[in-house]
């Protein structure tokens, strides 16, 4: 089993449009892995893919994949689900009738009902079911999916509209939380498994200075995660190896940055590696 990363930011990727402050400017230079699109991952194994954010045409058109078995979406939130256009990708254009490929697209019980009221996005994902290009599937807490030998539990979090999924398979366990971890403790059955995909938390404090980023009062941290609070799940959970994504561009935080981040993690004894757009880690 393993997961290619296709977009490692977050609700605001690297470089954002009309700032030319110092990790956009580097990221407009450099590009990946400096750069990042939108929160989406690929399992390869079972072949299936997580959230559709915008860009998700631009980072399957640099990767090896060609078809999408499978995709499984964690919330309703447009950082995740505007790209959902990518599934006219199976759609044959050159032959009448058209040979269609298709994809099954999974929703697990909440977020199958937020579908039908936010945003637009059942009436258009029944629209491409209607056009033969993916096969809808909604799925109930509980529910375990099987996909080429592997099975696949969707898990609702402490903010019940989100999931994380639980990839099992030849004696490894996979677990990809893609956002929203405010409030979470992890269950027993969840701790050891052998890799994390986490989202990094906002940075209340500068992980490198320690000066403060975000201020004290400000709204947003009555309802996101910090990193520091992310590193307190990390240690309740006990993976044996983390990867944290959904890196947001108002962390300040370059590619190098985060390198030196995680050497220092590790001489904490955390087993912690940041994501860039394009990597692919074997589980």
């Amino acid at each position: 089993m393993q997961i290619e990363f296709l977009g490692t930011g977050g609700g605001i990727t690297t470089p954002r449009p009309g700032c030319d402050c110092r990790i956009c400017a580097q990221a407009r230079q450099l590009g990946v892995p400096y750069s990042r699109y939108g929160p989406s991952v690929f399992v390869h194994g079972p072949n299936m893919l997580i959230d559709t954010p915008e860009e998700i045409k631009t980072q399957l058109n640099r990767s090896n994949i060609r078809h999408i078995p499978a995709c499984f979406y964690s919330h309703w939130h447009p950082d995740h689900t505007m790209g959902r256009r990518i599934w006219e990708m199976n759609y044959d254009w050159q032959n009448w009738p058209p040979r269609n490929k298709r994809t099954d697209i999974y929703m697990p019980q909440q977020v199958a009902l937020d579908f039908h009221r936010r945003l637009g996005t059942w009436e258009h994902l029944v629209y491409l079911e209607q056009l033969g290009l993916v096969r809808l599937k909604q799925l109930g807490d509980g529910d375990v999916v099987k996909l080429n030998g592997y099975h696949i539990r969707p898990i609702r979090l402490a903010e019940e509209y989100v999931y994380a999924f639980l990839v099992e398979g030849e004696g490894k366990s996979l677990l990809v939380m893609m956002d929203e971890l405010f409030g979470w403790e992890p269950p027993a059955d969840l701790k050891d498994v052998d890799l994390a995909v986490m989202p990094m938390g906002l940075t209340e404090f500068n992980p490198l200075t320690g000066e403060r980023h975000i201020p004290a009062d400000h709204p947003v941290l009555q309802h996101e995660t910090t990193f520091l609070q992310t590193l307190d799940i990390i240690r309740k959970l006990k993976p044996r190896r983390v990867i944290l994504t959904h890196i947001e561009e108002p962390d300040r935080l370059s590619h190098d940055d985060l390198q030196y981040l995680a050497e220092r993690l590790r001489t904490q004894g955390l087993n912690i590696d940041f994501a860039h757009d394009t990597w692919r880690v074997e589980v």
